[in-house]
């Protein structure tokens, strides 16, 4: 069985950052309830800490399209777009699910 692992960061500006931090959050709790999702995170930094760090298990290809297609991931992304200072591509890495 496959799986599928998908990261990303942000990085706000030190005016942003509180905003940032409770859209991701919401999100985040958002995700966590939707059919697929294994695990849903967000994680601030230690080296830098006005940047946040997702991490996110889902079961297949086709729940984590239906996350993307979510009314609210597309929320948190204009949300992402408007405070965040920076942002890396999210990574989708496919990986074998043993258990």
């Amino acid at each position: 069985m496959t799986m599928l692992i998908v990261t990303g960061s942000v990085t706000a500006r030190a005016d942003t950052f509180d905003a940032l931090l409770e859209a991701a959050l919401a999100h985040v709790a958002r995700s966590r309830t939707e059919p697929g999702c294994l695990t849903h995170s967000v994680h601030v930094d230690c080296e830098d800490p006005m940047r946040l760090f997702f991490y996110e298990e889902w079961t297949d290809r086709p729940a984590l399209d239906a996350h993307f297609a979510e009314p609210g991931s597309g929320e948190f992304m204009a949300a992402v777009r408007s405070l965040a200072q920076t942002s890396t591509r999210v990574r989708i890495l496919p990986v074998e699910a043993r258990g």
